[in-house]
């Protein structure tokens, strides 16, 4: 992403009078032991969002759970393995999780709405534009949107990895003032929870107050996600301006009325353009460009479009309009964006100056391999 402007710095008292919010919680949060959905549970959740809408503010919920939720009526003892059962289980439960959700708003006399995004949703701009025209719509209506991954349909190839991530981009695209990450755990330590002294650690200010920090990467038995995930999503968040509190769901509650639970996460960027935010974080990308020195300078300047000139190699098979990483010599990413050529055109004119190009190949050959506005810097080049 481009250089981030740092945003008035808010207090957790922020999410008592914030007006939108998105609510993640995980599988972990949602089904008993046996893998069979915890209703209770559920119930227990909706009711604290419902005295929230009732309150005169909006929720957008993203849930797990389907894959869960169908263990026990499948008969299937763990989260499968293989894509087509995975699959399978997913459009099994997800009716029976949406069915409950169904049953426990309406008890507080709310209507909710159901929507299904895979990665696609996101990349291709008239997806990602239906999207939010959706979720607006639903919010103008007094509907409560609830947000799964179409896992009945996804593939290992395009789909988000959890809705930890999901939900960080559904925050941005319904410009959220703040996003509430639950889990089952009481917000981020300074050590692995289960280790006897280590502490909750109350606020975090950015990125460099949590380096060194241990964390583990696997998430429940019935969820994907874990403390790594839930950080990148932080990380989005924080980095378009969202402020994040991370937190175990049976603090929701408290969280929501700004008490001191869990960990709550600093916005230290500025909103961008939904476009520029899907670019930096949803696109897959299908190859890299190889930068000279002088390229990358140009690039982290934050203006300048990748010229031919500037590349001295190609890897990858993509088509015009395709995601592609940029990266340095020595193979560090400095930045994402769409790419104008198709891979098999690059090498006949990478190195070569938009004018020789255009006396050799004709008009339209002196064209940017990526327009500036087509490009994001990821964060480990961004300029401090």
């Amino acid at each position: 992403m481009s250089s981030p402007q740092v945003t008035q710095t808010l207090s957790r008292n922020h999410l008592r009078t914030a007006h939108r919010i998105v609510v993640k919680v995980g599988s972990s949060s949602l089904t008993a032991p046996d893998g069979r959905l915890d209703v209770a549970a559920l119930r227990a959740l909706v009711d604290v969002l419902a005295a929230r809408r009732a309150d005169g503010h909006q929720v957008v919920l993203v849930t797990s759970g389907a894959i869960a939720a169908a263990l026990g009526p499948l008969g299937l003892s763990a989260r499968p393995r293989d894509l087509a059962t995975a699959q399978a289980a997913a459009s099994v439960g997800q009716g029976l999780l949406v069915a409950r959700y169904t049953e426990a708003f309406a008890s507080h006399g709310l209507r909710v709405g159901q929507i299904l995004l895979t990665a696609e949703d996101t990349v291709r701009r008239g997806h990602y534009r239906n999207a939010q025209r959706s979720l607006e719509r639903l919010l103008d209506l007094g509907v409560v949107p609830v947000i799964n991954e179409n896992d009945a349909v996804a593939t290992d190839e395009i789909r988000f990895g959890d809705n930890d991530r999901l939900a960080a981009l559904v925050s941005h695209l319904v410009r959220a003032d703040a996003m509430v990450l639950l889990t089952d755990v009481d917000g981020l330590h300074d050590g692995p929870p289960s280790r006897p002294g280590s502490r909750r650690i109350a606020q975090v200010n950015g990125p460099g107050d949590i380096e060194g920090i241990e964390v583990t990467g696997r998430g429940s038995a019935v969820g994907t996600g874990g403390m790594l995930t839930k950080l990148e999503s932080v990380s989005i968040a924080t980095a378009s301006g969202v402020p994040v509190v991370l937190t175990k769901t049976s603090n929701v509650a408290r969280a929501l009325a700004g008490e001191d639970v869990g960990t709550w996460f600093v916005a230290t960027g500025r909103r961008t353009t939904r476009h520029r935010l899907w670019l930096g974080y949803a696109a897959k990308v299908r190859g890299r460009l190889v930068l000279d020195d002088g390229a990358v300078r140009a690039v982290l300047g934050g203006t300048a479009s990748l010229l031919p000139a500037g590349i001295t190699g190609v890897e990858g098979d993509f088509e015009s309009a395709d995601p592609v990483e940029l990266v340095d010599s020595r193979g560090r990413v400095v930045a994402r964006g769409l790419t104008s050529y198709d891979a098999s055109e690059i090498p006949g004119i990478m190195g070569q100056s938009t004018g020789a190009l255009r006396d050799s190949h004709g008009a339209g050959y002196d064209r940017a391999v990526v327009h500036r506005d087509d490009l994001v810097l990821v964060r480990q080049h961004r300029k401090r």
